[in-house]
């Protein structure tokens, strides 16, 4: 468990691109193999993505999903609760998310808000901070009982890797979205979250839900270990999809159509590229 002190990046070599692209097709191949498992079974499946700011959460997720059905896997990403939602129980919009029979929940973040942010921020009272740690045990303990597999994950990264890629981001349009007051915050309170953190785990690793850390720093390597992990906790079984018979196409019938100049189409921008 990390302490208050800051977490230096680690000289490993970062994993090579061709060894990367095909286990991620192999893992991605079984995860559409362990979907297929959790809806003819019924089962539900609940996992939890925390961490570090910048941490590569996204990019797990977004690799999980990418061939999965998204019928039965949903990623659930909250934002700011509303007025209304102040007003509940605090678990209760989460709880409204949770996974059906037969289906995949992925959260990225989730209730641990108020054990992350909200505590380092002061966006909830001590009050509701220390009712959180009490009760999110229990919580998690009821889900577990009542068959849900519940998967908790922590990304880790070093301080000079999360800089890096907050810097990465400012110069990049299309993910400057993605720095908030609040992300660049993760670096002035760098320590406030290292000891949120360690209190969370205190509270909450727990036999029933235990934490599991990745370790961020190389994109690759994390979405490979996440991945291959997530496939361990869950017993899916091997099975082949059913058989499809692709039919022959009947012919044409004599019907008139419209014209095809009638037709509005796109433009085609792609073919002016070449011009």
């Amino acid at each position: 468990m990390m302490s208050g002190s800051k977490k230096k990046a680690k000289k490993n070599k970062r994993l090579a691109k061709a060894l990367y692209e095909a286990e991620l097709t192999r893992l991605q191949v079984e995860l559409v193999t362990m979907q297929r498992w959790v809806t003819a079974t019924g089962a539900r499946v609940l996992v939890l993505f925390e961490g570090r700011d910048a941490a590569g959460k996204g990019g797990a997720i977004k690799r999980i999903v990418q061939y999965l059905n998204p019928r039965s896997a949903r990623v659930v990403a909250l934002p700011t609760p509303s007025e209304r939602e102040r007003g509940q129980w605090y678990y209760q919009r989460y709880i409204e998310r949770l996974p059906t029979a037969g289906e995949i929940v992925l959260m990225d973040r989730s209730w641990y808000n108020r054990a992350g942010v909200e505590k380092v921020m002061d966006y909830c009272t001590v009050e509701e901070y220390e009712r959180f740690l009490e009760q999110t045990p229990v919580l998690e303990r009821m889900l577990v009982d009542d068959g849900i597999i519940l998967v908790k994950y922590w990304f880790s990264v070093s301080d000079t890797e999360q800089e890096k890629r907050f810097k990465s981001r400012l110069q990049d349009p299309v993910r400057r979205w993605k720095l908030s007051e609040t992300d660049l915050a993760s670096i002035t309170k760098w320590e406030d979250y290292s000891q949120a953190k360690d209190a969370m785990f205190a509270a909450t690793d727990t036999p029933e839900a235990p934490w599991w850390t990745v370790e961020s720093d190389d994109k690759r390597s994390s979405r490979l270990n996440t991945i291959a992990h997530l496939l361990s906790q869950v017993p899916y079984e091997q099975s082949e999809p059913a058989k499809v018979k692709i039919p022959e196409r009947p012919d044409a019938n004599e019907t008139d159509r419209p014209d095809i100049d009638e037709q509005n189409f796109v433009p085609d921008h792609a073919g002016s590229l070449s011009a």
